[in-house]
């Protein structure tokens, strides 16, 4: 065997055995974060009222708390009279979960036509029973495989939207369930209006796209304004498109004052940390607030790799406490914001089907602001020194698991 051919095998085998150490340190560490939830007690933290709120014709109302949301999922859906379009990401078979379900059995039974999606990688520790549904409640279970192998067809269908009578529709970061009803801070919207069209359209055409051959379909263009407040911006990975990702970095260039972000995961790739770090040098007050401990331990770790980095720039970190925080949010100069179903990370902005809305309007900006210092409140802020003081065990596990960062 010659020189170069034992260094090759070295190399090989140091490889391998760092990626199952990396592989075995994130089984361990999600082990450890499964035992700890089962010890978790139920906790309060602030929500806000929900408040219609007028928006260039349209009423829009943010939703913080999970069940304020669901009775007014259920309520729009008993009073459909036509259609029904629904689509989630994860949906439980728990009480909230067997009353969204039920809801929409009821409408189809009444002659409503009722179209309903969900990920089957989202729900897979689900019993497949719960997705049995009559014959006139059409169904799309979006496969775990879809197309041949390729980044387009790696991405999940993280949305979460529905939409009732062309004229009702709630679009944001909640799954369906009833953890998430009482147990989680996330932040979802519901339209009341002509911008609900936006919301038909991104359903049907994923609907026309994904559908079988048994399945109808939708034959159905709604009429969308050209110049309206609200806009939708949706990720495509069948044909390569992610708009969400330049939506926030146009967001963040145009920042002169403020700029007020809420999200669950913080895994930005170089160009969202070269635009806040840019931002927050310019003057512009950079806040982020992230789960102190999210539901996903290894997204938490590969998280704080980026701390220093923002820390030093003068970005202020916000660490939610006692609660998951879900939201998809953000607000910007007391103008501008966006509720949706993306995270910052490179699997919702480079990998699955997202929704965002895009909404230009003071009055909208001024409530999320307000919504933003609520959740501010329940938060401590992460300051460099303190952060540099972490243990060195800390600072090893972040390195040793940082190659990882843009798989998620």
């Amino acid at each position: 065997m010659s020189r170069l051919e034992r260094l090759r095998r070295i190399v090989s085998r140091t490889t391998l055995t760092i990626v199952i150490g990396q592989i075995l340190a994130m089984a361990a560490l999600t082990a450890l974060e499964g035992f700890r939830k089962k010890r978790r007690r139920a906790v309060r933290f602030p929500t806000s009222v929900p408040e219609p709120l007028d928006v260039d014709g349209d009423e829009v109302t943010v939703y913080t708390y999970g069940e304020n949301l669901y009775n007014a999922m259920v309520e729009a859906i008993d009073g459909a009279r036509e259609r029904v379009f629904f689509e989630t990401y994860i949906w439980k078979s728990d009480t909230w979960g067997r009353r969204i379900k039920d809801a929409l059995i009821r409408a189809a039974d009444r002659g409503v036509e009722v179209y309903v999606c969900w990920d089957a990688f989202g729900n897979m520790v689900v019993d497949p029973k719960f997705y049995r549904f009559p014959s006139h409640v059409h169904t799309l279970r979006f496969p775990l495989i879809h197309g041949l192998v390729g980044p387009q067809n790696w991405g999940r269908n993280h949305r979460k939207l529905m939409t009732v009578d062309g004229r009702i529709g709630f679009l944001g970061g909640y799954n369906i369930g009833s953890l998430y009803a009482t147990g989680w801070r996330d932040t979802h919207a519901r339209i009341v209006g002509p911008s609900v069209s936006e919301l038909d359209n991104a359903y049907i055409d994923f609907w026309n796209a994904h559908r079988s051959k048994r399945q109808p379909v939708i034959d159905e263009n709604p009429e969308r304004s050209w110049f309206g407040q609200i806009r939708l911006h949706r990720n495509t990975p069948r044909i390569s498109v992610y708009p969400i990702r330049n939506m926030y970095l146009e967001a963040i260039d145009r920042a002169t004052e403020r700029i007020w972000l809420t999200h669950a995961y913080l895994l930005p790739d170089d160009d969202l940390v070269a635009a806040l770090r840019d931002a927050a040098r310019r003057g512009v007050d950079v806040r982020i607030i992230v789960p102190e401990r999210s539901n996903h331990v290894v997204a938490d770790w590969l998280s704080r790799g980026f701390y220093a980095r923002l820390l030093r720039s003068g970005i202020r970190l916000y660490m939610y406490q006692d609660a998951m925080v879900h939201a998809k949010t953000a607000t910007i100069d007391g103008t501008w914001s966006t509720i949706g179903t993306a995270n910052l990370d490179r699997l919702s902005l480079l990998g699955n089907y997202e929704v965002n809305l895009d909404i230009t309007d003071f009055a909208l900006a001024e409530h999320m602001e307000k919504v933003f210092a609520m959740d501010q409140a329940n938060c401590y802020e992460l300051r460099l020194e303190d952060w540099e003081r972490r243990s060195w065990v800390a600072k090893l596990t972040e390195v040793f698991l940082s190659p990882w960062r843009p798989i998620f």
